[in-house]
C-alpha cells in the first residue's frame, strides 16, 4: 500500500503542537570520541547526520543507528518517542524487531545441530511426523533454514493493514498458520527455487520445542541472547505491548473517504510472526548479537558457515540461515531486515566485522515494499 502520508503527518504534527508546544526534530549525535578507522574507511558522519535530518516527518517519526566495526563507530537517533508529547526519541529504546527474529532462530537450529539433535540434511517430517502431510516431498531441516522448502506462505488475520489491525488484539497460534500453509499444498519441489516466506522459520520454530522440550523462547534465551550479552531483547508472546522504554510507532491507514490518517500501532499482539519475527530488542543488542555471533560466541564455527552459504545451484538465491548477502563499494555485507506495523528494522554486518550496521526506522508504511526513503538514506550513508 502506498498512500499519500504528508497531510497526514503534517495534521498529527499540528495536533502535537497544540497539545505540547512546539514540536522540532531531534538533532542526530555522533557518539562522543569517534573511533579512528583500523582499515578501511571510516563511518561518513556527515552523510549519515544528513540521513537522519528533518523527522519525524512523512516517512518516520524516529530513527536509531548504530555503525560499528574495527572501521570506526559512530551512533545517532532522531525524531521523536511520541507525536502527542515531542520528547526527543530515545536512542536506547525497546523496538519491534520483525524478521531480524529469524537470525535468532537459525542460531538456535545451528547450535542444536552443533550439539547432534539435530541433522540439517534430514527431514523435517522425521522430526514432526504428520505435520506436512503426504503431498509434500521430504523438506530437510536446511531447506527450511535457506527459503527453499517449496512450502506456501500461511494466512495471517487479514489481507490489508485496516483488516490485520482490526484484530491486533487476537492470537493466532503458529500451528494454525502451518496448519493453513500446509493446506494450499506445496508451491515446487524442495531445493527448486528460493521463496523468502515466514513460514520456513515458524515450522522451526516447532521443531526447536520438539527437540528440545521447551518453549522457543527459553531455548533462544539460553542459546543465543544470553551468550551475546542481550540483555534487553525478549519474545512478547501473546503480550501487545513493548516493555520498557520505547519510541511509539505509526502506520499510515485509510481514513474515511479515501483519505490517509496515522494510527498508533505499538500495540499489537505478535504470536503468528512467532520465531519468524516477534523479537523485541534494541539498537544495542543487535549490534551484540552480530558481533558475537560472527565471532564464534553463539553458534561453532563448523555450524556457522551456514550462515555465510548461499545455495549455489538456484538462480538468484540470495538468502543463507538466517541472514541474506548483499554487496556494497566492493564489500559483501550478511544482512537481516525485518519490518512490523511502525517499525522497520535491519543489521548487517562484513564477516570480518569491519562494518557493522543496526538501524530501527519508527516507519509510516513499514510493509510498503517500494522502499522507504529514511531508510535507503540511512543504508546508502552507512555502506559507505
Amino acid at each position: 500500500m502506498r498512500l499519500s502520508r504528508r497531510t497526514t503527518v503534517a495534521a498529527a504534527l499540528a495536533l502535537a503542537l497544540g497539545a505540547g508546544g512546539p514540536l522540532a526534530a531531534a538533532p542526530a549525535l555522533a557518539a562522543p570520541g569517534v573511533t579512528a578507522p583500523a582499515h578501511g574507511k571510516a563511518p561518513d558522519a556527515a552523510a549519515l547526520s544528513a540521513a537522519l535530518a528533518g523527522l519525524p516527518g512523512e516517512h518516520a517519526t524516529a530513527a536509531l543507528v548504530r555503525v560499528g566495526g574495527t572501521d570506526g563507530v559512530w551512533r545517532g537517533s532522531a525524531g521523536v518517542r511520541d507525536l502527542v508529547s515531542g520528547r526527543a526519541a530515545d536512542p536506547d529504546a525497546r523496538f519491534r524487531a520483525g524478521s531480524t527474529t529469524k537470525v535468532v532462530t537459525a542460531a538456535v537450529v545451528l547450535d542444536l545441530a552443533a550439539d547432534g539433535q539435530i541433522d540439517l540434511n534430514r527431514p523435517v517430517q522425521h522430526y514432526l511426523p504428520g505435520l506436512l502431510g503426504p503431498r509434500f516431498r521430504p523438506v530437510s531441516v536446511r531447506q527450511l533454514l535457506n527459503h527453499t522448502s517449496g512450502i506456501q506462505p500461511g494466512d495471517g488475520l487479514g489481507d490489508t493493514v485496516e483488516e490485520a489491525y482490526a484484530h491486533r488484539f487476537d492470537a493466532l497460534p503458529p500451528e494454525r498458520v502451518v496448519a493453513s500453509a500446509v493446506a494450499k499444498g506445496p508451491e515446487f519441489p524442495p531445493g527448486k527455487r528460493q521463496h523468502y516466506l515466514n513460514v520456513n522459520y515458524t515450522i522451526l520454530g516447532l521443531l526447536i520445542e520438539k527437540v528440545t522440550g521447551r518453549p522457543y523462547a527459553a531455548e533462544a534465551t539460553r542459546r543465543v541472547l544470553r551468550p551475546a550479552g542481550m540483555r534487553d531483547t525478549y519474545f512478547p508472546g501473546t503480550d501487545p505491548r513493548i516493555l520498557g522504554p520505547h519510541n511509539r510507532g505509526y502506520q499510515t491507514m485509510t481514513g474515511p473517504h479515501g483519505t490517509a490518517r496515522l494510527v498508533d500501532v505499538t500495540e499489537w499482539n505478535q504470536a503468528d510472526r512467532w520465531a519468524a519475527g516477534d523479537m523485541i530488542s534494541t539498537t544495542a543488542d543487535l549490534e551484540r548479537l552480530v558481533t558475537a555471533l560472527f565471532r564464534g560466541r553463539v553458534v561453532p564455527k563448523p555450524q556457522l558457515r551456514e550462515m555465510f552459504r548461499v545455495p549455489e545451484h538456484i538462480e538468484g538465491a540470495t538468502h543463507s540461515a538466517g541472514l541474506q548477502r548483499y554487496e556494497s563499494g566492493g564489500r559483501v555485507y550478511w544482512f537481516k531486515s525485518g519490518a512490523r506495523y511502525g517499525y522497520s528494522t535491519a543489521v548487517a554486518a562484513t564477516r570480518d566485522l569491519s562494518r557493522t550496521v543496526v538501524y530501527s526506522v519508527n516507519d509510516t508504511d513499514a510493509k510498503d515494499e517500494s522502499g522507504n526513503p529514511v531508510v535507503q538514506g540511512i543504508v546508502g550513508a552507512a555502506l559507505k
